[in-house]
């Protein structure tokens, strides 16, 4: 499921290094004793720390720089120490420490506490300060604001105890000799103190954002977030009240805080694991964990902050463990963007979509012990480690001493796609598994085109739809969610994302799983800070959006359907008289097609984009003109002129992917300009390509989605060449066919009048309006043609003569009049005329008698003719 990279390995990147400084401390060519090393903690930048216990009988501390990948020595103390916790601050002149004091031999018999913290000088004089001396675990963690000043002389520390209590130490620094860097008064150092959090069982450090998240417990759990700033303040920004188990850590819990080699905690003795996650565009999750209960299911639940939700999951874990080995059982919580990954070694993965949560479809859960991380150790040994970067996590193995990023593996997705799994499962199982990989791969994934053409090409090669949902339909709807969704987290419920969204009744398979059950409860109790003097960038982000949030669940219908426009569409392309809409209309559809032509400059394969389509242009311009009031509606706050680019380029992008879809499977099955030859058959290549055009066509047609001009034309010319001209002629009648008048004008011009041909363009000449009618007549050589050009050509000069001789027609046509002989067809109709002018009730008139007057015309014709004697 994951793909992982080497990152950091213990051995090799510092244990080979300690090994030459040894030989050459001992003067030896290859030093043969062992180096206790072990990892004490990761700091901001990636660097990590460590320390080792060498031939001379002292600990040392050294630190890895992950940039220029070299180690340096940061501190050796003159005797072997226990290293339970140590941070170093952004300047490397200061070293924090807490050891864990050795109470056998003849230490024990001093008056000792069990734990001793330090604040050392190491740039240059390893001046040393106690900070703590105290019979409980402390961890130190150095700040590292953003700043810039270029000389910063004052640090701040974070003091966490065992106890509960969190201080933060001010330390001021002076410069001395211009490169002396010492404490500027150590004696008063306690006094700087200041005590930020009071009684906690549970807290998590965040050094990326430096935030720190604590659990404090009264008549309810409630979880707290102090945020710190460059300018060493610090304010608390939220509260949330959470459920959980009365004393759910029995011991305090320390996370993200270093690493203890010296105080191996109990898993039995935990009830819940804990983590929280935040993502930079203001999402965030608060993940728990409860042991399984007696019906042998685990329990964990995820609160979306950001969604105004939380989502609790019972997993069935079956009755194959003892329950003695499933009450140790904890899952890992891995986050990576915005899926959080709940693994449980063995039993199974629960890749979580924390955008789009409504349905359980759209995230991927796998079960059996083939689903693995890749990590060669057990859960428990793994530790996850924040990173800015929101497409990848670091995995720890702390018994290896190895760090890997991890990510999505999209080799592993394909094969899901593919139905390639280890353990091979029905259609019906396997379709929830395809559509959650299928938005993986596109939403998360979609930004490689090498990916892109491998999907383009699983959907080539799998055109039917599958029983629950359409796989093009979702291909495209992912794929333009892609580009707009980092615009603003809340276009999630605003934007199409699926088709299953559609769907009035959603299929089963699609809205449960097997051996999960899915609780919802709307409305978290999240409390901000609004007085904050610092909301900024993060927390203002994530109060919008869970805000809008509630605002969301509250109206009706927030998501945009694409469906919804086809009665206004309908409407539209049957006019045809300009009107101020229209021109509205068309100036919506000439902004997109001029990004597209701007995007499209060297894309020639496949010819779109090359003729005007009435009907086409007039769903282009409409699909903006919805979307825009949408988006309006529901997001003001985007301002108006960026919602009008998002409409626009969202609707660029759509013709822009149907037309890459297309020019991947021309280049897949190698067809050229042969392939839009009229009068050859078609191969069944070019068959294969018919048919997933057509497919592309139910798709956008059924979600009434604009094609790029010349689509329906292209399709025709593969239709007329794959398919026999009667199938041809049915498509067209049932509409699954449009005739353009491109189309035609080849039909006329391309192909022979054999028989076969001809009856062809009489059966379409059949189906034409009237205006496509005569353009087409004057195209084709014809006798037929020929005839009807000449009928109107009488037809407009007999009108020119009646307009010049001041009559006026009323367009009204007799029974019984015969179109066939025009002269005669034009004198009935001037006397009918004639008469219904000069009928006049008020006079004494007789009325002219048509009907008389046309019989005695057409006898004197005959007799004129020689037909008949006078």
């Amino acid at each position: 499921m994951l793909k992982l990279k080497p990152k950091f390995d213990l051995h090799r990147d510092v244990v080979c290094d300690i090994l030459r400084k040894e030989a050459s401390v001992c003067r030896v060519k290859e030093y043969s004793g062992a180096v206790d090393t072990q990892i004490l903690n990761i700091e901001r930048n990636g660097d990590v720390l460590y320390s080792w216990k060498g031939a001379t009988g002292t600990t040392r501390i050294g630190k890895y720089d992950y940039k220029t990948k070299q180690n340096k020595l940061l501190y050796t103390f003159d005797k072997q120490v226990c290293v339970s916790s140590c941070s170093l601050n952004k300047e490397e002149t200061l070293l924090a420490v807490s050891l864990a004091q050795n109470t056998r031999g003849d230490e024990r018999l001093r008056p000792i506490s069990k734990c001793l913290t330090l604040l050392i000088e190491i740039h240059p004089i390893n001046n040393t300060k106690v900070l703590k001396a105290v019979d409980c675990r402390v961890k130190v963690q150095f700040l590292h604001q953003e700043t810039d000043r270029r000389s910063v002389l004052e640090s701040h520390l974070l003091l966490l105890t065992e106890d509960g209590y969190v201080d933060l130490y001010h330390v001021l620094l002076s410069r001395q000799e211009g490169y002396r860097v010492v404490m500027a008064n150590p004696e008063h150092l306690s006094k700087t103190a200041e005590r930020i959090v009071e009684d906690f069982s549970w807290v998590q450090w965040d050094g990326h954002t430096q935030r720190l998240y604590y659990l404090t417990h009264t008549d309810r759990s409630l979880l707290q977030c102090v945020q710190f700033y460059s300018n060493h303040n610090c304010e608390t920004m939220l509260e949330l009240p959470l459920e959980l188990p009365v004393n759910s850590f029995r011991t305090v819990k320390f996370v993200n805080l270093g690493f203890d080699h010296y105080h191996t905690e109990i898993t039995e003795t935990e009830l819940v694991r804990m983590e929280v996650f935040t993502n930079r565009i203001g999402s965030m999750c608060v993940c728990y964990s409860q042991p399984p209960n007696d019906k042998k299911e685990l329990i964990y639940t995820l609160v979306l902050v950001h969604k105004d939700c939380s989502k609790t999951f019972r997993v069935s874990l079956g009755s194959k463990q003892s329950p003695e080995i499933a009450a140790q059982l904890y899952p890992l919580f891995i986050p990576i963007g915005y899926y959080i990954l709940v693994y449980m070694q063995g039993y199974f993965l629960h890749c979580i979509n924390t955008r789009q949560q409504e349905m359980l479809c759209h995230s991927l859960f796998l079960t059996g012990h083939e689903v693995n991380l890749g990590v060669q150790c057990q859960t428990a040994n793994i530790t996850v480690l924040h990173s800015e970067e929101e497409s990848s996590v670091a995995l720890l193995d702390l018994v290896s001493g190895r760090i890997h990023t991890a990510e999505p593996s999209p080799a592993y997705l394909l094969q899901i796609l593919r139905s390639d799994l280890p353990s091979r499962c029905p259609s019906s199982k396997a379709d929830p598994q395809r559509l959650a990989a299928l938005h993986c791969l596109l939403v998360y994934m979609g930004n490689d085109p090498n990916l892109e053409l491998k999907i383009i090409e699983w959907l080539s090669d799998n055109v039917n739809a599958f029983e629950s949902f359409d796989q093009i339909q979702e291909f495209i709807l992912a794929s333009l969610y892609r580009i707009t969704y980092e615009k603003s987290l809340n276009l999630d419920k605003i934007l199409p994302y699926s088709s299953v969204f559609d769907k009035k009744d959603v299929p089963v398979c699609l809205s449960a799983i097997p051996g999960v059950t899915c609780t919802t409860d709307l409305h978290v109790d999240c409390v901000f800070n609004v007085k904050a003097r610092s909301l900024q960038g993060f927390w203002p982000e994530l109060q919008w959006n869970t805000d809008r949030t509630k605002y969301l669940e509250a109206v009706p219908n927030p998501r945009y359907r694409t469906s919804h426009i086809q009665a206004d569409w309908d409407k539209l392309r049957s006019e045809r008289r300009p009107s101020s809409h229209m021109n509205h209309i068309e100036e919506n559809t000439k902004k997109v097609l001029s990004t597209v032509d701007t995007w499209c400059l060297d894309k020639k394969l496949v010819p779109l984009f090359q003729e005007e389509d009435h009907q086409q242009r007039v769903l282009i311009g409409l699909t903006v003109d919805k979307l825009r009031d949408h988006l309006n509606r529901h997001l003001p706050r985007l301002g108006k002129k960026k919602i009008d680019s998002l409409v626009v380029n969202y609707v660029a992008k759509l013709l822009e992917l149907i037309r890459h879809m297309l020019e991947s499977v021309w280049l897949k099955y190698k067809l050229g300009p042969h392939a839009l030859c009229l009068s050859q058959q078609a191969s069944p290549a070019e068959w294969s390509v018919f048919y997933f055009m057509f497919r592309i066509l139910e798709a956008a047609r059924s979600l009434c989605l604009p094609l790029p001009p010349g689509y329906n034309t292209l399709l025709a010319v593969f239709a007329v060449r794959c398919l026999p001209h009667p199938t041809f002629l049915q498509y067209i009648d049932h509409k699954l066919l449009q005739l353009t008048e491109t189309f035609v004008s080849r039909v006329m011009t391309d192909l022979d009048n054999s028989d076969v041909h001809e009856r062809l363009k009489f059966s379409i000449l059949k189906r034409l309006p009237q205006p496509m009618e005569q353009t087409i007549y004057h195209m084709w050589d014809h006798p037929v043609s020929s005839a009807s050009i000449s009928r109107d050509y009488v037809r407009t000069l007999l009108e020119k003569h009646n307009k010049n001789k001041g009559f006026a027609f009323t367009g009204r046509d007799k029974p019984g009049f015969r179109p066939e002989f025009l002269p005669l067809t034009y004198l009935a109709k001037i006397l009918s005329d004639i008469e219904e002018q000069a009928a006049n009730p008020f006079e004494e008139q007789e009325n002219v008698d048509a009907r008389f007057v046309e019989e005695t015309a057409l006898k004197q014709t005959l007799i004129q003719l020689g037909f008949e004697e006078k």
